[in-house]
């Protein structure tokens, strides 16, 4: 299932949930598109695919400068996984197909 499109995405973080939506866009094993949530919308970076498995990256500067690093899985009209933080640990996501 291909993981272009875009998606609702809810993310379990240690600061609460917290809503986000992202927009993907395949090219081979190459993953771009943009997500965006409270404090605005980034491009992603770094973004792969590998038949169901997605993983990207996203800087964010709020509420302080972090990268994250999102693991997932597409499943029909569902995708989820992990965002990992580095230092501050991974937390769970999952979405819907918009």
């Amino acid at each position: 299932m291909s993981a272009d499109g875009n998606w609702n995405l809810l993310l379990k973080t240690p600061m609460g949930d917290r809503k986000a939506t992202l927009s993907l866009k395949s090219a081979g094993d190459t993953l771009t598109g943009k997500q965006g949530g409270d404090q605005g919308s980034t491009d992603i970076f770094e973004g792969k695919v590998s038949g169901n498995d997605v993983s990207w990256k996203i800087s964010i500067q709020q509420p302080f400068a972090l990268t994250l690093t999102f693991k997932g899985k597409v499943d029909g009209d569902k995708i989820a996984g992990s965002a990992d933080t580095g230092m501050m640990g991974a937390f769970p996501f999952e979405g819907t197909r918009a």
